[in-house]
């Protein structure tokens, strides 16, 4: 009996703690909108470029894992201060008090980086770069890209020429590109032909396609942890490891066999033709006449993110 009165009575505060937060949050977005001006628009777009320009400096770095726990520490506090957890609450909010300077002293290098690209003009050519380029052109490019790869596959298979190409799709690589060579130029068959060719300084690592672009090459991939085939060598097990870790769309070409392999979400796909890797990549990354809209938002989504 004393259980279930207790049992009662933290119901009824949790609920009555749950309407009082949504009567005052109500009342808020009421003042606000009833207070609200054309400063606080420049405001809230002020605070949102910043934010931009600060999430495409960390966003594929160490920091952005700090960032996010941050984040989880602040939905904690969140929690504990809603139940009414006087010593974790006072834990938290000695944290949160001081979280500028632990801001400024975990983020220091990044923070310079910040400033130094704000002054380079980065806030000015990310936003061109979301509005400025043409989606039409950016897909038309994508498929030219698709069709250098796949006949360079086609080549390589045939002179049996090892292959490990990468493209980037909506999770983002950096850690990946960060262990190779950036080279940022348009994909052509030459160029990757040449990339891979035996005893080329990049030729044991893989290339990483971002966008329409081969953005780096030589990079290392983890290696899956599983069990997997005796007959699938480094090349296949890197790319079934990337492809169980992000949405990345990876190729191989053996050098053994010639044999060109696709890994898609952990799954491997092996002795494919030249066809079905040119309709695989199309699929993924350009627009059907059925679903067109979708995959334009996408593309736009990916240019916002990169």
């Amino acid at each position: 009996m004393p259980f279930q009165l207790l049992e009662l009575t933290f119901k009824f505060r949790y609920i009555k703690n749950l309407g009082n937060t949504i009567v005052d949050y109500f009342n808020q977005i009421k003042g606000l909108f009833g207070s609200f001006g054309v400063i606080d628009l420049i405001d809230i777009l002020f605070v949102a470029v910043v934010l931009y320009v600060i999430i495409r400096v960390i966003r594929e770095t160490r920091a952005m894992q700090l960032v996010k726990g941050i984040i989880f520490l602040g939905a904690l506090y969140v929690i504990v201060n809603f139940l009414g957890m006087s010593a974790s609450s006072y834990i938290f909010k000695e944290i949160f008090s001081s979280i500028l300077i632990i801001i400024v002293i975990l983020f220091g290098p990044e923070i310079r980086n910040i400033l130094e690209q704000m002054g380079n003009g980065a806030a000015k050519s990310g936003l061109k770069a979301i509005f400025g380029t043409n989606v039409a052109v950016e897909l038309s490019e994508m498929k030219k890209a698709i069709a250098a790869v796949c006949k360079a596959c086609n080549d390589m298979s045939d002179d049996k020429i090892g292959a490990l190409i990468v493209f980037e799709n909506e999770t983002m690589l950096g850690n990946i590109i960060s262990s190779g060579t950036t080279i940022d130029a348009t994909p052509t068959k030459e160029l990757i032909e040449n990339i891979f060719f035996p005893k080329s300084p990049l030729h044991d690592g893989a290339m990483i396609i971002r966008g329409a672009k081969v953005y780096a090459a030589g990079c290392i991939l983890p290696l899956t942890r599983d069990n997997v085939s005796s007959s699938l060598g480094t090349r296949h097990r890197a790319a079934i490891g990337l492809t169980q870790e992000s949405d990345a769309i990876v190729i191989i070409v053996s050098e053994e066999t010639g044999a060109i392999s696709i890994a898609i979400g952990g799954n491997l796909q092996r002795d494919v033709s030249t066809g079905v890797l040119r309709d695989v990549l199309e699929k993924e990354f350009i627009p059907s006449a059925t679903g067109s809209d979708d995959k334009i938002l996408k593309r736009f989504i990916r240019r916002i993110k990169k």
